[in-house]
């Protein structure tokens, strides 16, 4: 008896699309250079065909692979706190458009295009089970960068560093982006002092005030426990730094 194979439909806007096949849904946009498929954002797929060119431990986990000339960053939605005690990483369904996968990648979209610091979102894949689902994100890897966590912990975060960091943030928040998890880790630093931001699951954009001392207060408890924890160099004088830069970033 011959399988049925599973018909694939696809639905979307001027510039990004929805594929449906099977429970997957995978939402990219129109012209990516090839056909994302739902067994992209299996790690076993990466790792079978030798293409896995680094990782990021932890509970926001990232594996990086290369796909032709881009290399590309994939990182599976996990719960934390309590509800991990639960489950790891299932999610009660409310609607396609409310998870977080697709939600990351439509303000990574807007966010990118509006010429922000951010990686380039590639596809964003959601698999329904009943009531729950699971999913994931790919983005380009922003190359060449390191985390302010690892630059901290080498003693090579300077005086200018810690202005241009406070500069970026500012230029988020004048774009109403309410980071819901600035902490050292999702700040990346290139060579020539460029600073960026990633990980924007539960990101928002917000009018109003009282989100951005909350994204400040997060990143400074991230700092403090680095240098405890790991002897990165942070003191009172860079965290008044950062806000200099902020100030002068208006």
């Amino acid at each position: 008896m011959k399988r049925r194979r599973k018909q694939r439909r696809s639905t979307g806007g001027a510039d990004w699309r929805i594929e449906h096949e099977g429970s997957s849904f995978i939402l990219c946009r129109r012209g990516e250079p090839e056909r994302i498929v739902a067994e992209w954002f299996r790690d076993r797929y990466w790792r079978e065909r030798d293409l896995v060119v680094g990782a990021e431990p932890g509970r926001g986990a990232v594996l990086f692979v290369r796909r032709g000339e881009r290399t590309l960053a994939l990182r599976h939605f996990r719960r934390g706190g309590a509800a991990a005690r639960l489950t790891a990483d299932r999610y009660l369904w409310t609607g396609l458009e409310r998870t977080r996968a697709f939600r990351e990648w439509r303000l990574l979209r807007e966010l990118h295009d509006d010429g922000l610091p951010v990686p380039r979102p590639v596809a964003a894949h959601v698999r329904r089970s009943g009531l729950t689902w699971r999913g994931d994100i790919i983005t380009e890897r922003i190359a060449d960068t390191r985390s302010l966590a690892s630059a901290m912990t080498a003693g090579e975060v300077d005086a200018g560093t810690w202005e241009a960091v406070g500069a970026t943030l500012r230029g988020f928040h004048d774009r109403g982006v309410d980071h819901a998890d600035l902490n050292a880790h999702n700040v990346l630093l290139d060579a020539g002092m460029g600073v960026f931001l990633v990980d924007f699951d539960r990101g928002a954009l917000r009018t109003g005030s009282g989100w951005q001392r909350r994204n400040f207060n997060r990143l400074r408890r991230s700092l403090r426990k680095i240098a405890r924890t790991s002897g990165g160099a942070f003191g009172e004088p860079d965290w008044r730094r950062l806000l200099r830069g902020y100030r002068s970033g208006a």
